[in-house]
């Protein structure tokens, strides 16, 4: 997709839209991906469904966090450098200014229990997001043999045995380039 001419009304959009994915959504870049891609697919239409893919995995792969990854990735797409810079601006000011706010009263407060009980609630909402954002990825992504195995090794890694996630992406992205080279190899012969 080409990177669309962008004006001051496409910039402010696209700081609003990101401002207000940062400021309504708990739980990190994950808990992003549903909102990122409802408003830039499904309601702007600045990107389509198979870019959101891209985002994201250029999101993981690069350092830093994923929303701001992303943030930054579409507002380029969109419009040029100006738009990254707005767009990353409007998915972190939230987050800055919320943490300020927080920190000089959670110290008055960490030891309620309505709090306590607000965290293990907004937790629980957080798992409901990831696992709605996993869905919509395995919807589409390829489903093969090999896929399968990818993630199924990819999480084994991870979780049992505490593998870096940078090294299993990495891995992953090597192992999907040999496969992709291997499959091609066979599909000349």
């Amino acid at each position: 997709m080409a990177k669309q001419k962008h004006s001051f009304k496409t910039t402010l959009e696209l700081f609003s839209t990101f401002l207000k994915i940062g400021a309504f959504t708990f739980g990190g870049g994950y808990a992003m991906i549903p909102l990122i891609q409802r408003e830039v697919v499904e309601r702007k239409h600045w990107i389509s469904e198979q870019d959101i893919l891209d985002v994201v995995a250029i999101a993981e792969s690069t350092p830093g966090p994923i929303a701001i990854n992303a943030a930054t990735f579409v507002g380029y797409r969109v419009a040029g450098f100006a738009g990254a810079f707005f767009s990353t601006l409007g998915v972190v000011l939230p987050s800055f200014l919320i943490i300020v706010a927080i920190s000089f009263v959670l110290r008055q407060f960490e030891d309620s229990r309505v709090v306590q009980y607000a965290f293990a609630g907004i937790r629980a909402g957080v798992l409901a997001l990831i696992l709605r954002a996993l869905l919509s990825m395995y919807r589409q992504c390829p489903k093969n043999l090999f896929s399968y195995l990818l993630a199924a090794a990819a999480f084994i890694c991870v979780a049992v045995f505490n593998v870096s996630v940078l090294l299993v992406i990495l891995g992953c992205a090597a192992a999907g380039l040999a496969y992709s080279a291997f499959a091609a190899g066979r599909m000349k012969k």
